[in-house]
Formats: C-alpha cells, sequence, structure tokens
C-alpha cells in the first residue's frame, strides 16, 4: 500500500514538473517538489500528525499568560495540526489585551483559532469575588468545556488537549511525547513549590482526595513511568479516536444518561465528573512522570488574593531558571511582564560570588535576582587557575601544614584558596564601608520559595533576640539533631557544616575573621568557619586559632541549596577539579615525619611528598 502512495507522489511530482510553462521551472524544482521530495525520502513523514484541539480557559491570569503562551507556541508539535479554542471572561485585569496581541500573532501558523470573550460584568452570578467557585461557576466551566469537546468532535479532531493557564510546559516536547505515549486519556506530571501536583492517587468514596503512598512516590519521582490514576486535572490530552471517548463528558445529567446501571450523585465538578465518566466507561485515566514536563501554580483559596498567586509565579519562575538555565517571552510580551521592585532585603549590601570565566552562572544568578528583586552587588571570585605557588609567596600567604581535605586526603587546591580570597575580601570590604550586615552568596545557589519574604522575616527576628555574628541560610549539615535557640523555632545552633552557599554576616563578625589572620594558616573556608565557632572536629587544626568565639546560627530550614550535587549532570567544582599547592613541602615533610601531622597525611608523605 506504501508503494503505491509512494507512486502516485511521484506521479504528481512528474506533472507539476513538466505541466510548467516557464523555462526556469523546468531547470529548476520548486519549493512544493523539494518538499514532497523529502517526504517520500522520509517514510516517517508519509502521514501528518494527528490533529489536535487545544482547549485554554481564562480568567484573571495577565501575570501567567506572557510565559504560559510562550510556552505554548514553543512545542515542538506541528502547528498547521493545531487548532485554538480559547475563552476569556469576567477579567479584572488585561488579560483579554495580553491574549488578543499573542493571537494576532499565532493566527500566521495555527491551523484555526475559535477566540470567544466577555467582560460585560468582572463577577458571575452567585461569586462573591474572582476566586470565589459557587455552583454558578462550576455549571458555566462545564458548559464550556462541553462545547469544546463536542466541537472537537465534530472537527473530527484527533485529540483534545485541555490546558489551564497557569500551567507552563517548559519542556517543548510535551505535547508530542503524551501523543506518543497512546493511552486514552493522560496528563503530564506537574511541579509546584510544594507537593501539589495535578493528579491525585486516591478518590474517597464521595468523590474527593483521598491521601496514599503512592502520591508521593510519583510527585518526587521516587517512582517513574506511566500510572494509572483515578483523577488528572490542569493539563489533560484525550484521544477522541477511540470508541470510549464518545462516552466522556463534564455535564452530570449526560454522564448519569449514559450509563444506565450506574449513578453519580456527586459535586457539580468538572474535573470530578470527567472523572468518573472515565471510570464508568472503562477508559483509564494516566499519570506521566518519565518526562520533565513542566511547572502549575498551586490554585488560591476563596480569601487568598491575587498577589498571593503572582508570588507563587515568581517563584516558579526562579525554579524554571535554575532548572533550564533561562526564562523568556516571546518579544510581543515582554512589555507585559512585571518585575518587584528592588530591594537588598534590609542588608547594608548583597553580595554574589562568581568567577568571571563562569559567566553562565552570573547571567543565571542575574536571571533570577531580577525575578526575585534582589539588589546585589557583584565580586569578581579570585581565579585558582591565575594563582601561582610564587604568587601566594608574594602576598604572604601561608597555608596550615596540617591540613588534608577530610574526604579526598589532598592538600589544598588553588581553587579552594582563590574561594577563600574571594570570601576574604567580603569581609574586608564590610570593614572599609562600615557595613553592618550583609549576605554573602555565591553563584551555584537556588533559592528556595518566598526567599526574600523569609530573609527579611528572619533577619528582623535574629535582630530581635541579638547576638549572633553569622547566619548560615545554606549549608550542608552533617548532624541531624542540631539544637534550636531557646527563644526560635526558626534558628538552630551551628555543628560541624559543610559548604558556604549563603550566610548573613555582621561587621563584628568581619572582624573577629579578619582577627584570627587566616592567610597566614589557611585552609579552606568552609573549614575555618567552623574553627571560628569552635565547632571543627578536628583539633590540630582548632589550636591553630586561639580565639574561636564566633556566635553562628544557622536557619531551619534552610532557604538555599546547591544547583547540582556531586556526581549529577551539570555539577562543576572549581575548588575540587583545579591545580594542588605546592608551597613549603619541605616543612610539611618534616612535620609529618615528627608526627604532628595525623595519621593519614603521613602516610601520604611517607609514600610521595608531591602529593601533598
Amino acid at each position: 500500500m506504501e508503494c503505491v502512495k509512494i507512486f502516485i507522489v511521484l506521479i504528481l511530482i512528474f506533472l507539476f514538473k513538466y505541466s510548467s510553462n516557464s523555462d526556469d521551472a523546468s531547470d529548476e524544482k520548486t519549493e512544493e517538489t523539494i518538499a514532497l521530495q523529502s517526504l517520500i525520502s522520509d517514510k516517517t513523514h508519509l502521514y501528518k500528525k494527528p490533529s489536535v484541539v487545544i482547549v485554554s480557559l481564562i480568567r484573571n491570569k495577565a501575570h501567567t499568560l506572557p510565559l504560559f503562551l510562550t510556552y505554548l507556541e514553543e512545542q515542538d508539535y506541528p502547528k498547521d495540526r493545531i487548532s485554538l479554542w480559547i475563552v476569556t471572561d469576567h477579567n479584572e485585569d488585561n488579560s483579554k489585551e495580553i491574549l488578543e496581541v499573542w493571537l494576532r500573532r499565532a493566527r500566521n501558523f495555527y491551523h484555526s483559532i475559535h477566540y470567544q470573550h466577555d467582560d460585560s460584568e468582572k463577577l458571575r452570578r452567585g461569586e462573591t469575588n474572582m476566586t470565589h467557585w459557587p455552583e454558578e461557576r462550576f455549571l458555566e466551566i462545564i458548559r464550556l468545556k462541553e462545547d469544546a469537546l463536542i466541537a472537537a468532535r465534530k472537527a473530527w479532531a484527533d485529540y483534545i488537549f485541555f490546558i489551564d493557564a497557569d500551567v507552563f510546559l517548559t519542556s517543548s516536547a510535551s505535547l508530542s511525547t503524551l501523543i506518543s505515549l497512546n493511552r486514552p486519556i493522560i496528563a503530564p506530571m506537574l511541579s509546584s513549590e510544594g507537593l501539589y501536583s495535578n493528579f491525585w492517587c486516591g478518590m474517597s468514596s464521595d468523590y474527593y482526595y483521598k491521601r496514599t503512598d503512592d502520591y508521593k512516590k510519583i510527585r518526587n519521582y521516587e517512582m517513574v513511568g506511566e500510572f494509572p490514576v483515578p483523577m488528572i486535572h490542569s493539563s489533560v490530552l484525550i484521544d477522541l479516536n477511540r470508541f470510549s471517548s464518545d462516552l466522556l463528558t463534564f455535564n452530570k445529567t449526560k454522564l448519569n444518561s449514559y450509563h444506565n446501571q450506574k449513578f453519580y450523585d456527586g459535586p457539580i465538578d468538572d474535573i470530578i465528573i470527567f472523572a468518573i465518566s472515565a471510570n464508568f466507561s472503562n477508559t483509564e485515566m494516566t499519570i506521566s512522570n518519565s518526562h520533565a514536563y513542566g511547572f502549575i501554580l498551586v490554585p488560591l483559596d476563596q480569601d487568598e488574593p491575587m498577589t498571593k498567586d503572582e508570588q507563587q509565579l515568581k517563584n516558579t519562575k526562579v525554579s524554571i531558571i535554575n532548572q533550564h538555565n533561562e526564562i523568556h517571552v516571546v518579544p510581543e510580551l515582554q512589555k507585559y511582564v512585571k518585575y518587584p521592585n528592588k530591594s537588598k532585603l534590609t542588608f547594608s549590601d548583597i553580595y554574589m560570588i562568581n568567577l568571571k570565566r563562569r559567566s553562565e552562572r552570573r547571567v543565571k544568578m542575574e536571571q533570577s535576582f531580577k525575578e526575585l528583586g534582589i539588589d546585589y552587588t557583584y565580586l569578581e571570585a579570585v581565579d585558582g587557575k591565575t594563582l601561582t605557588d610564587e604568587v601566594l609567596i608574594q602576598k604572604g600567604i601561608n597555608l596550615l601544614p596540617e591540613y588534608a581535605d577530610p574526604y579526598h586526603k589532598r592538600p589544598m587546591t588553588m581553587g579552594e584558596i582563590g574561594c577563600f580570597l574571594s570570601h576574604h575580601t567580603i569581609w574586608q570590604k564590610m570593614i572599609e564601608k562600615g557595613q553592618e550586615e550583609v549576605l554573602v552568596l555565591e553563584d551555584d545557589i537556588k533559592f528556595e520559595p518566598y526567599f526574600n519574604e523569609r530573609s527579611e522575616q528572619l533577619l528582623e527576628e535574629a535582630r530581635a533576640i541579638g547576638g549572633w555574628d553569622l547566619i548560615y541560610f545554606g549549608r550542608k549539615r552533617l548532624h541531624e539533631n542540631e539544637e534550636f535557640l531557646e527563644k526560635s523555632e526558626n534558628f538552630v545552633k551551628v555543628s560541624y557544616t559543610y559548604w558556604t552557599l549563603g550566610y548573613a554576616l555582621t561587621l563584628a563578625g568581619a572582624k573577629k575573621l579578619l582577627a584570627a589572620e587566616p592567610l597566614k594558616r589557611l585552609l579552606p573556608v568552609d573549614e575555618f568557619l567552623p574553627i571560628m565557632f569552635d565547632q571543627h572536629p578536628n583539633d590540630t587544626w582548632k589550636m591553630k586559632y586561639e580565639k574561636r568565639n564566633l556566635v553562628a546560627w544557622s536557619v531551619s530550614p534552610l532557604l538555599l541549596y546547591p544547583t547540582h550535587y556531586t556526581g549529577e549532570d551539570g555539577y562543576i567544582s572549581d575548588t575540587e577539579d583545579s591545580k594542588q599547592i605546592q608551597i613549603d613541602l619541605a616543612n610539611a615533610a618534616s612535620e609529618a615525619l615528627k608526627g604532628t601531622i595525623n595519621g593519614n597525611i603521613l602516610n601520604q608523605v611517607k609514600h610521595d611528598p608531591s602529593e601533598l
């Protein structure tokens, strides 16, 4: 059969080519001819992609629309196989304006667009505010979704894809992937700022959410794949070519008329009725987490303001930047994107340390700062690759001869020295400028949701308690049971800790750190700080610093985490993967042989002093 189709297409090409009266046409292939021949050469393109109707009901989503529409447009599915069915109504913002700007752009490449709008009234009958969901609102949503479903069937569409305007399909392959999975009803699992997602693993006898053990396992990717579930929503793809799809409905009356032996007496709720219609017609619903599809905002409760939704969007955009390194919006919609006013979060300054050659990290951090509204000062890090033994000698830097990395059993690297000098520079700047409190951030961090608000609240509480020098915002905690401060449920007394992802430091704390003269007996900064608050387990190293009176706390839970952990794709270390120091090897070896260095280092010196 395929051979016959190919033969027919070849005949058409032949006729097309030689029926032209133009001499040029007889000598050169037209674009159409080239396209047809290309299709023939690749058998995967002998058939058109399935047609899809994408449905979105939009209300008061001006803040999400630029990003939502950008990611929708960037789906890699052929747009001439997509029809849009979009409704917006009862808006109190400029959702309609944004939609129409984008639709003028979109009409050039989508197969067809159905668009209806009604902003004559801000509230529906029965509503008290825009986040209130009375029965009348559910009935209207049910009617609109049912209309879209009927329209898609009449258009002989292969699929219908319902998607909410607070869903961000950051993977351009989302739609293609879902179709390729060949399920009757399927949804992409979407991440949020918490455990919320767009599926249920259990439904109670009265048709509401039921907690299950599998929910967290799927949501946290402990179980990966495609799983049958009783409920999916917010982003749902339906295969209309299946016979059972004719029994799917959002309408309670239709549902009961389709199934004489079963009767639904549950709530008037579009997603619940649809889930029950799938159940009654033995049509399996599937949630897929085998692909990183994107994100979703948590729905607002009735009394929550729209500013909460905008804050969620900010958190989500920062998560997108962390995952995809960037965030962008189609040109026509960029003017509608709003950014918060810049703030130092009540600190004297916020420093961000970054190596000049790691420009991609700087760009990523700058985008995060822009979304968060953080006013910061850039500090170019001291690059270990530019340091030499001679440079260190010229600067009068002496290394702690007893030091060896606790894990790798190696001496300091030039990268670790550069890292320390970068932090040291900030401590000096604090004293020079008289800055009372600063926040120090490295460039390989990701921000927890509500970072700004939580930072300001915690700093206010810390000031009220008083007496602190340093507060970790991000770190690697090595002991689980750290003691909370007597007057707080948000701060713990710090035990031995790795990493300096982010910390708040007072002027008094900076003075204590510099007074210890660490450059005379240098070790990595994340080993130096625990020594200074007297929580380091290595007594030999500690004894080199007589005054260990830094008062250090940590926020709990943490506000910062690393973007990548050791061994993960994308993990880069500019401290581990750099040249090891070669300063004063003779003295180190001599001290080792005297037995003043721990046994592991002694063994290294005995076998190969060059490894120190």
